[in-house]
């Protein structure tokens, strides 16, 4: 069966790729800096597939550490979720977030080549799109200026494989997922960023336990319904078998162009009051939160027109937001249990 190296795959969206790669026969390199995550994710993926992932730690920003995973192992293909991530902290800290992001792309794509490694998934993202003229919003829509770093780092990097993937050595498919939450159904993986969140679900459940004092909800006034944001929030499960079958798009050499793009969601729109109301009636806990200001980088709406990828990868988001919701709550109780923050 073919090896597939999964970057920062120890990270919440790649450990539960790495599962569902396990669960289909794929062998499974995990390579990550663990700066944003901890190393007893291999014990927790052995647990829930009886297989445990090859894992090897490195920088991968710096290219030397990079060659020598491939220069030590036969690679079938690549799935990059490598980067840092947090809109708000790339508004704080541009130049960290392109050095970071845009060099271990770069590193991949020439290890790639040097070692004729063909196939290329990119952990992609939403964000591309900026602030939406309407929604849903679909493939075709022309990426605005981003209005993160971050945001711009992803749009970089698929600008990149545009010109990268022309002669055919590397065939690459970017997924611009929206917004992961919920955790694995054994809940023995989910999301566990260190520190304080940036992202929601955490927080909520944090909240909910007791670790954080309250949750704050960043505006109100926005021109939505309720007046809070809106995503395209999407079981964490659900997105992990998207990389999957991408993946075996590449394999099967059903790719229409050498580089392709897809909207990873469910096509429906969440407020964050929906969220929280979802959680509070799924768990029975009420959440302790208040309104606070704005939050730079932040899009008011955005959701995902999803039938592409249903065309074409024959692949369709099938779990309900209350299970997302319910779910993260299980992976919370979880690391309760076992006291981990």
């Amino acid at each position: 069966m073919k090896t597939i190296l999964v970057t920062g795959g120890t990270g919440y969206i790649g450990s539960h790729t790495a599962v569902e790669l396990q669960n289909k026969g794929y062998n499974v390199i995990i390579s990550d800096n663990l700066s944003n995550s901890s190393a007893d994710v291999i014990d927790r993926i052995e647990k829930i597939t009886g297989v445990r992932p090859i894992f090897i730690k490195a920088d991968l920003s710096k290219e030397q550490e990079v060659s020598v995973i491939f220069d030590t192992y036969h690679i079938d293909g690549v799935i990059n979720f490598a980067a840092f991530k947090a809109v708000g902290e790339s508004v704080e800290k541009p130049i960290e977030y392109y050095m970071n992001n845009l060099q271990i792309a770069m590193n991949m794509f020439v290890n790639m080549k040097r070692k004729g490694v063909k196939y290329f998934v990119q952990s992609s993202s939403c964000t591309i799109y900026g602030e939406p003229d309407k929604n849903p919003i679909n493939e075709n829509c022309p990426p605005k200026f981003a209005v993160s770093p971050y945001g711009n780092t992803k749009q970089m990097v698929e600008d990149m494989l545009h010109f990268i993937t022309r002669d055919g050595l590397i065939q690459a498919i970017a997924l611009r997922y929206f917004n992961p939450i919920g955790a694995h159904p054994t809940a023995l993986i989910g999301e566990l960023p260190n520190g304080v969140p940036n992202n929601l679900m955490p927080f909520i459940t944090q909240t909910a336990a007791g670790i954080r004092k309250e949750l704050i909800v960043f505006g109100d006034d926005y021109p939505t319904p309720d007046g809070t944001c809106i995503r395209d929030y999407i079981h964490v499960v659900d997105l992990a078998k998207a990389h999957v079958v991408a993946m075996e798009r590449c394999f099967e050499c059903r790719n229409k162009i050498n580089f392709e793009c897809f909207n990873i969601g469910t096509g429906n729109g969440f407020s964050v009051f929906d969220i929280i109301k979802s959680f509070e009636k799924t768990t029975g806990i009420k959440l302790n939160y208040r309104i606070g200001k704005r939050r730079e980088g932040d899009v008011v709406a955005i959701w995902a027109d999803t039938s592409l990828a249903e065309k074409e990868l024959g692949w369709k988001a099938v779990l309900t937001l209350d299970e997302m919701t319910l779910s993260a709550w299980n992976w919370q109780k979880t690391l309760n249990k076992e006291k981990i923050l």
